[in-house]
């Protein structure tokens, strides 16, 4: 039987070995009581000895500075990091962050990132690992369908951008996590390779015509519905006003309470308007409406929900009831593919968020400032100036823009004489 071969390094501070099943040398040293090991991965002596007196050097210099882990104490893995993150991010956000938003971490965790990196130390997590899993995300793949009858493979598709984006800032999340608690020096950089400039997309939103069509569209459902559906059909009539003269999100919409809302008279215009306390995803904050909300509250406010058995007296609105109470989804989808109004020019499907771009799209038509528009609105201007690109237009102060120097106009009209 053969026996193992070894060799000194540095006159005896390290030495390589090369065990008989094994065609790769070793390197070992003893240091301040523990004996470390590691592979070369190298089978000629003379490159082994080279990468062993490398490896040597880079153990004194973690010992030295104090991050050099005993042998037997195993380095830290993401799963075991992502699972503290989980746990503090759960407790740290609530009451600021939605249940939701904690689920979409657990879940872009468990589906995506953990079966991929959940078995590496976490200092392995570096740039280039996170865009092999880039790669390996964006790669289609065919898979059997065990739910189909004749085994089809599914649909062969690859993640949405902001999908893969999701994803990263979850990761993000977690290699935080491992800096906090100094199981790594720092976030490595996961900013994505090769990237152009983005393009600029435009919201799904409803033109005035378009709008006007909608609105007449709820009203004429409202008024020929039948009885049991048209109370539904009256609330989803009034919705679509409210949020187009609005700008609420469909989450705040949601959360709004009669308490919420004041019917006040605006100071600077002489018009009545709405003053609403917000709730949603960035918190409490406020808006004012157009004064074309007013009526459709008004109707809110004084009408009075029917009994689903038909006994008893009908239930008006209390302060602490919800608005919009129950689901407008499955009327107001079907109501926009019977008017043709589902997807917009683009393609793109129109939903209830629509209606909130299509305020924040028909008040920049109107030439009003994007600053107020952004803060009734509680999103930012550059969000509004990403999105809303195409109805910048009014915004833009032509007599600034085009300002003219004496001199380069005299210049300019000369040059133009003399062709």
């Amino acid at each position: 039987m053969d026996m193992e071969q070894t060799h000194p390094v540095l006159g005896g501070k390290a030495y390589i070995y090369k065990r008989p099943d094994s065609q790769y040398w070793q390197c070992a040293a003893y240091h301040k009581g523990y004996n470390y090991r590691t592979s070369t991965k190298e089978m000629f002596l003379h490159e082994a000895v080279r990468v062993a007196e490398d490896w040597y050097f880079d153990l004194r210099g973690q010992s030295s500075v104090g991050k050099l882990l005993p042998p037997s104490k195993k380095e830290i893995t993401f799963q075991e990091v992502a699972d503290q993150f989980i746990k503090e991010y759960s407790v740290i956000t609530e009451g600021q962050r939605s249940p939701r938003w904690v689920e979409g971490h657990v879940g872009r965790l468990r589906v995506h990132l953990l079966p991929f990196l959940g078995n590496l130390p976490v200092s392995e997590v570096t740039g280039a690992k996170v865009q092999e899993y880039r790669v390996f995300r964006m790669t289609p793949k065919e898979e059997k369908n065990p739910n189909a009858k004749d085994n089809r493979p599914f649909k062969n598709t690859i993640p949405a951008p902001k999908t893969l984006h999701n994803e990263i800032v979850t990761l993000r999340q977690v290699l935080k996590t491992a800096v906090r608690h100094g199981w790594i020096t720092a976030v490595p950089d996961l900013s994505m390779p090769y990237r152009l400039s983005g393009k600029v997309s435009h919201r799904p939103w409803f033109s005035p015509a378009e709008y006007s069509q909608l609105y007449k569209a709820t009203r004429q459902h409202a008024k020929t519905a039948l009885t049991k559906f048209k109370w539904a059909a009256e609330q989803l009539h009034d919705y679509v006003l409210l949020m187009g003269n609005t700008g609420l999100r469909p989450d705040e919409a949601k959360n709004l309470q009669h308490r919420d809302i004041e019917i006040v008279e605006d100071a600077a215009t002489g018009e009545r308007i709405l003053v609403i306390e917000v709730r949603g995803k960035r918190g409490v904050g406020y808006c004012k409406s157009t004064a074309g909300a007013v009526r459709p509250y008004e109707r809110l406010l004084t009408r009075a929900k029917p009994k689903k058995d038909g006994q008893g007296n009908d239930e008006y609105p209390q302060l602490s009831d919800h608005v919009f109470p129950g689901s407008h989804v499955k009327m107001f989808d079907n109501l926009l593919e019977r008017e043709g109004l589902k997807l917009d020019r683009d393609g793109k499907a129109r939903t209830s968020y629509s209606l909130r771009h299509t305020y924040i799209c028909m008040r920049l038509l109107e030439g009003a400032d994007i600053y107020q528009i952004a803060k009734n609105c509680r999103t930012s201007v550059e969000m509004i100036e990403k999105h809303y690109a195409a109805h910048l237009k009014n915004t833009l102060d032509a007599a600034a823009i085009n300002v003219k120097k004496t001199g380069y106009s005299l210049a300019r009209s000369d040059l133009l004489e003399s062709k």
